[in-house]
């Protein structure tokens, strides 16, 4: 009869059977002692990202059975990748990886994770591998920069007057742009923070930010400072492309929430080591405890589709073709590998996924340097304003418990990891862009450009070697990304699905999925799988706990302006702070 249970398709049967097979989970979810039931239902976790990883967890701790497929590695772009063949003496290979990771305080979901994946000596597992970052520096080519203290500031009156005085103030000071110029921009930020949901999603989810601050008429300070590189510093967007509602609502969390209210620890952490070592590996040690099955070298091909559900997915495992059969599935892929899934057949009855097709991808991947004596450029992140790559950079053994000497040959003391942002403009010392450079060119032209910026607080003799992101490859005199990156772009909220729909036993997890956090980021795809754990209980009709969700941060002090200004908004008059300055 057990057995019977879990073959036949129809929903009443699955969501009777669902509720017996994860009772025994209910309440223990949260404590993560609960493992995968034997009897329980089957769901394949189509991707081994992040998002793909957090949908196991939280099903294997309800008594689902998990089988996680990957094609490539567990962690997805998260993942860091050793250097082949750089380790001697027993030593491991350089640590490599897409680029560097950071977990700013207002990250709520990944911490809740990895609050729940132990690890030795920790008494709050893998969070308190999580370390505090002091400052982010801000490098000018001429070497007019500055340097920024992170952590609580002091608290700004939550006045608007007082606000856009004080913030205007603040950042012309700092910035050495025109007073006008610092109290625009507090102004831009105080008609967004006073912005009913109905003005956010109806009007600035489709005005690009650079629009919004008005960049095309302001000076090359403002542009350059309050434009492009605090987008691409905080919330890796573009700001000619990125909403105001997307830029906006990160906005609010670095720049509007000076007390951290509400965050989950300091502005801006990074891992205290390598990621697989700090996160990856205790993590799918911790889902293989649970009952989670790996499945690695497993593409994911197609999905076929009976009755409003998905009947079994087709799978290139180790070469050979097979079908997967499970009671649920998650898609757990990136958006551009998630849409070639959608076959005639399921946008039969999901046409909404077809609008995925409109979604924008585009470059954005790592290079490290390994020097040879440690880089004394900034105790965090290095922002070089005026490098045509809109490169950003953390110096990594200053941050690390394990140090770079127990790496490669021995020689190595330092890592720069080096986020390259922008790969369609040309560069200073071939005159191309970075989709057109060789890998050696795209080294070079990197490291020039950077130390254009900060001189001999990088010298050549301290190069040891570099590595760039395996997913760039040459081919045809020009080179191809394995793993793009979503760009938020004006509009697209309407062409994001949600997590659940009219495939019964289809569930969708990934940045690309409608979230709060509403960003192509390691949050916005945990946020996602936990939204698609919870429709797939709601359809197994299951009593396990929930998992939790968070909100981002709003200052409570404003909430009386964004009521009156709903009520502007539906009369079709402006935000009451959008005046011209």
């Amino acid at each position: 009869m057990a057995e019977q249970r879990w073959t036949v398709s129809r929903r009443s049967v699955l969501r009777g059977a669902a509720a017996v097979g994860v009772a025994t989970a209910t309440g223990t979810a949260g404590a993560g002692r609960a493992t995968a039931n034997p009897g329980g239902p089957r769901v394949a976790v189509l991707g081994g990202g992040v998002a793909g990883l957090t949908a196991a967890h939280e099903l294997a701790e309800r008594g689902f059975q998990v089988t996680v497929y990957e094609r490539r590695a567990l962690g997805g772009k998260a993942r860091s990748i050793p250097v082949p063949g750089t380790g001697t003496g027993g030593r491991p290979d350089l640590p490599g990886e897409h680029g560097f990771r950071f977990f700013p305080g207002f990250y709520q979901h990944i911490p809740d994770t990895m609050r729940r994946i132990p690890f030795a000596g920790n008494p709050n597992g893998v969070w308190n591998n999580l370390i505090n970052v002091p400052e982010a520096r801000f490098a000018r080519q001429d070497g007019d920069d500055f340097r920024l203290p992170l952590g609580r500031r002091a608290a700004i009156a939550p006045t608007p007057e007082i606000f856009q005085e004080t913030v205007g103030a603040a950042l012309a000071t700092a910035l050495k742009m025109p007073a006008a110029e610092g109290l625009y921009f507090a102004n831009r930020l105080l008609v967004y923070y006073t912005s009913s949901d109905a003005r956010r999603f109806g009007q600035w989810e489709h005005m690009s930010w650079f629009d919004y601050v008005g960049g095309h008429r302001r000076s090359h300070e403002f542009r350059a400072l309050l434009s492009r590189t605090l987008t691409s510093i905080m919330v890796a967007a573009k700001e000619n492309v990125a909403s105001v509602r997307t830029i906006g609502n990160m906005g609010e969390q670095f720049l509007g929430n000076p007390f951290e209210v509400g965050n989950d620890g300091a502005l801006d952490r990074v891992l205290n080591g390598p990621t697989n070592a700090a996160w990856i590996d205790p993590w799918t040690r911790r889902l293989a405890e649970l009952g989670v099955r790996f499945a690695l070298d497993a593409e994911v091909r197609g999905l076929q589709v009976h009755d409003r559900r998905i009947a079994a997915a087709r799978v290139v495992e180790n070469g050979v073709q097979r079908t997967v059969d499970a009671d649920y599935f998650v898609v757990a892929l990136p958006a551009e590998q998630a849409r070639a899934l959608w076959s005639p057949d399921v946008l039969a009855v999901r046409p909404e996924l077809a609008a995925m097709d409109r979604l924008f991808v585009d470059w954005m991947a790592g290079i490290q340097f390994y020097l040879r004596t440690p880089a004394d450029i900034s105790r965090g992140h290095t922002a070089y304003v005026d490098a045509p790559w809109s490169l950003t950079s953390i110096s990594q053994n200053q941050l690390w418990n394990s140090k770079f000497t127990g790496f490669g040959d021995g020689s190595v003391q330092d890592c720069l990891s080096v986020d390259i942002s922008d790969w369609n403009t040309r560069g200073v010392l071939y005159g191309k862009p970075a989709k057109e450079c060789t890998h050696q060119e795209i080294a070079r032209e990197v490291w020039a450009q950077m130390r254009a910026h900060v001189g001999d607080a990088l010298r050549d003799d301290a190069l040891h070697s570099w590595f760039l992101d395996p997913g760039i490859s040459w081919q045809g005199g020009h080179n191809t990304n394995a793993d793009p990156l979503l760009i938020n772009t004006a509009g697209s909220w309407e062409c994001r699905p949600e997590p659940h729909g009219a495939l019964e036993n289809l569930f969708l997890a990934g940045d690309y999925v409608r979230t709060n956090v509403d960003l192509a980021t390691m949050e916005g795809a945990s946020e996602s799988a936990r939204a698609a754990v919870n429709a797939l209980l709601e359809v197994a009709g299951s009593n396990a706990e929930r998992c939790r969700k968070y909100t981002l941060y709003r200052s409570a002090e404003l909430e009386p302006l964004r009521r009156q200004d709903a009520d502007r908004y539906a009369s079709g008059l402006p935000n009451i702070f959008d005046t011209p300055l």
